[in-house]
């Protein structure tokens, strides 16, 4: 009879492809029409967005660090490059794409620019809403285009329902790292910004034709949402763009990364009640009459903001905390001792049987003649059909000995943790002198978070 592997190693719930930090940017578009005409006096339709338009719409950009790929459910597809970096497109872009569109062609420029027909009015709007999710492409690309600088590679950009995002395989190595990658995406949208809006009362001055109407709202469109995307994501609430510039500077002055962390997330929990409070307070004017029933969207949606930046920068600082505890553990302390080995040429059932089985551990070192040769995971036992466990032997099945296999017992949990990211790996050897010491798997490691933890 043919025994079932456990899985004590814990090793399915934990990712085996490398950490990413995933750049999000969230855009708020639902707010790019203007307030209702019954709502407010009328006035001249030069064109150009006015002060209350600049702040009609509020664009974040959010961070979520060690995303996997595994939180994007919908199917997506490949576009284009750029700088190297596959762009691709999420099923859910095309929900916010026709919203956008929908919200231009009906209400924002029919009353910017009146008298043109309905297709012409969805063409343009179309256009537009492209053009707007191509301001937030260039603005992940100046993340991006930062962070390779820096040799930290980017798996991909992706466009959905939110914007774009940014997979970035490590972390920053500095804070100054650190802060220039924060500080591009909004540096790109500020000057995007500044350049259309410049051609658009450029235009305005000096072209007097009717035919230029269309592209000097598009250009004041188009300027005023690059300005807002970036001066809005310099509010140091983490994990806005500006929470990571405070990262930067609390790393900077503490040299420990995952406290600066944690603080810059408590400044964005403080943000996100702020905003929720904001939001809360313009509904409960709109509703009481004190103000515009126009601004009741406006107050729902700095609602979704705020809990969205709270809910984010909650789950930042409940990360920090196990990662500041990891970083001043050893290996030395976590590491599985006195670790049992396997020989390269005995036979996988007996492997499983007589090892993985009766001792209980995810992970044996396969040595011989006291040179260690490779490892074995549940993993790895799991990927071989039972019909072959017989048949095949150690050695076929084991991942062979590497220099990221093996670490000192004195390196940090956290250390060991990024080894295992970068490599791949659900196990590590430790070695001493030459010698296999023990083993650390992150079974061993999830262990001691749950027993330490508050």
């Amino acid at each position: 009879m043919v025994a079932s592997i456990p899985d004590p190693a814990g090793c399915s719930k934990w990712p085996s492809s490398s950490r990413e930090v995933c750049l999000v940017h969230l855009v708020y578009l639902v707010n790019l029409v203007q307030p209702n005409k019954r709502d407010r006096p009328n006035k001249p339709n030069d064109g150009l967005l006015t002060l209350a338009d600049f702040f009609s719409s509020l664009p974040l950009t959010l961070e979520f660090p060690h995303c996997y790929g595994k939180h994007m459910v919908l199917p997506n597809w490949k576009i284009g490059r750029a700088l190297g970096i596959p762009i691709h497109l999420h099923a859910s872009w095309f929900a916010v794409f026709f919203f956008v569109t929908w919200s231009l062609a009906t209400d924002y420029l029919p009353d910017t620019l009146p008298g043109l027909s309905v297709p012409r009015y969805w063409g343009m709007g179309g256009i537009a809403a492209l053009l707007l999710f191509l301001s937030v492409l260039l603005h992940e690309l100046g993340h991006s285009y930062v962070a390779l600088r820096y040799q930290i590679p980017i798996r991909q950009i992706t466009l959905f329902i939110f914007g774009g995002m940014a997979h970035m395989g490590k972390e920053p190595p500095s804070p100054r790292a650190e802060f220039l990658i924060a500080i591009a995406g909004p540096l790109v949208s500020v000057i995007l910004g500044a350049g259309c809006l410049g051609g658009a009362i450029a235009m305005e001055s000096l072209f007097s034709q009717p035919g230029m109407k269309g592209l000097v709202a598009l250009g004041s469109l188009l300027g005023m949402v690059n300005m807002q995307l970036g001066l809005f994501n310099l509010i140091p609430g983490f994990p806005l763009d500006g929470g990571r510039i405070l990262r930067a500077g609390l790393w900077a002055r503490n040299k420990d990364f995952h406290r600066a962390t944690s603080q810059a997330a408590f400044v964005g929990i403080g943000f996100g009640v702020a905003l929720g409070l904001g939001g809360m307070a313009l509904m409960v004017g709109a509703w009481s009459g004190f103000l515009s029933q126009s601004i009741t969207t406006n107050g729902v949606w700095l609602m979704c903001i705020g809990a969205f930046l709270f809910a984010a920068a909650l789950n930042h600082k409940r990360q920090a905390a196990p990662r500041i505890l990891l970083a001043s553990v050893t290996v030395r302390q976590v590491m599985v001792h006195r670790s049992v080995t396997l020989l390269p040429d005995m036979s996988v059932q007996d492997a499983v049987d007589q090892y993985f089985v009766a001792q209980g551990y995810g992970a044996f070192p396969v040595c011989e003649e006291g040179q260690v040769l490779g490892v074995v995971t549940v993993r790895d036992v799991q990927a071989l059909p039972t019909a072959l466990w017989p048949w095949r032997r150690v050695r076929e099945m084991m991942r062979p000995t590497s220099p990221a296999l093996c670490i000192p017992p004195d390196w940090s949990i956290m250390q060991a943790m990024d080894r295992m990211a970068q490599a791949g790996l659900d196990c590590l050897v430790v070695m001493e002198s030459g010698e296999i010491v023990g083993l650390v798997t992150r079974s061993a490691i999830a262990q001691y978070v749950q027993l330490h933890k508050a």
